[in-house]
């Protein structure tokens, strides 16, 4: 090598140290997933200048990999879909835990066209590099380059293999403490929001309500006779109903919308934004609805029939506050344990004098 070529060599090295510093020095800068994609993005673009590219990552739910970020043609089609392990060269990265360099997948078995029909894009080099994080495979960056595009070299999979290093790490832990959060706002075993989740969330969103002047209300609901289930079943089938409940509630919610919480017990409450007093009391009975047509404990070899008491309180009709929202709520759904079970009930006008009641909904 020339002394010309070499300088040019020694530069580009240096070049790309510094920006591989840089890149480390910005992916530890936060623990949020979203800032680190997006900073993923970033380099990737800037760096390696691809046609199309991808960061897939796995759904730890449904054991399928899902296209996290999709950049260039028909990239808005791709963020729909999902890819099993195995499946395509990306699937194949995944599944093997080693990286492909194919400069002509026309040759390549793996290669997998669907998306390129869903896309309507027409691949002909692909570097896929996995996302690898204490010996596990956390997802795949894929650069994607078409016909007139050249192909992607070993310096390309030298940088883009530095990319995923750093990325990886710093996915793992924005996932990591997203977990941690999760678990300080989260019942362990209904997997519906804390108590403590709803005071803070209750603030909030009152305070918001009371600036926009958009509505806001609260259900509370208590199964009745619960205790008759833990006697009759033990305390294990017992908790499991409780765990069935939680998945019905928040099976009930808009997505997006809807926060259902374990208050306590068997006592739960939904929190339901943007909504007035006759949509919280639609979604009331649909809830009481659901708890008549559902049998508990199917899997278990049992068939255990549940209803719940329910209390509706709208801000501001009901309450001047958070707290006094809770306690609106509650007195209402004691109001309908008290007029036979199995009902709902709405909470009374708040007035100076006056907090919480419970009024009857001809529901049934």
């Amino acid at each position: 090598m020339n002394p010309a070529d070499l300088l040019s060599a020694m530069k580009r090295t240096v070049e790309q140290l510094a920006a591989y510093n840089e890149m480390a020095k910005a992916l530890t800068s936060t623990l949020e997933l979203r800032e680190v994609l997006a900073l993923v993005m970033q380099k990737v673009s800037s760096l390696l200048l691809p046609r199309n590219w991808s960061l897939i990552l796995l759904d730890e739910r449904t054991g399928k990999l899902s296209f996290e970020i999709a950049v260039g043609e028909g990239a808005g089609v791709l963020k729909g879909l999902q890819l099993n392990p195995g499946e395509g060269i990306a699937g194949a990265v995944f599944s093997s835990g080693v990286a492909r360099l194919v400069h002509d997948v026309g040759g390549d078995p793996s290669f997998s066209p669907r998306f390129d029909e869903a896309s309507a894009f027409h691949t002909r080099s692909i570097l896929a590099v996995p996302l690898l994080s204490r010996g596990h495979v956390l997802g795949v960056i894929e650069l994607v380059n078409g016909p007139t595009d050249p192909p992607f070299s070993n310096d390309d999979l030298t940088t883009l293999t530095a990319i995923a290093d750093y990325a990886a790490i710093a996915i793992e832990n924005a996932r990591n403490f997203r977990r941690v959060q999760e678990l300080t706002i989260t019942d362990e075993h209904t997997g519906c929001y804390n108590a403590r989740h709803l005071r803070a969330l209750l603030d909030t969103e009152v305070k918001r309500s009371a600036r926009f002047r958009h509505p806001l209300s609260l259900v509370f609901l208590d199964l009745d006779h619960f205790k008759s289930v833990n006697d009759r079943h033990g305390h294990l089938m017992g908790s499991a109903t409780l765990k069935e409940v939680g998945d019905l509630l928040m099976a009930q919610g808009r997505n997006g919308l809807d926060a259902v919480f374990r208050y306590g017990g068997d006592e739960f409450a939904i929190l339901l934004v943007e909504t007035d007093q006759e949509g919280a009391t639609q979604i009331a009975q649909r809830v009481c609805d659901a708890f008549r047509g559902r049998s508990f404990l199917v899997d278990h070899g049992l068939d255990v029939r549940v209803t719940a008491s329910v209390g509706v309180a709208t801000f501001p009709e009901h309450a001047t506050s958070a707290v006094d929202l809770i306690r609106s709520a509650d007195f209402a759904m004691y109001a309908a344990k008290a007029r036979g079970r199995d009902g709902i009930c709405v909470a009374e006008p708040s007035s100076p004098d006056t907090s919480g009641g419970g009024s009857d909904v001809p529901v049934r």
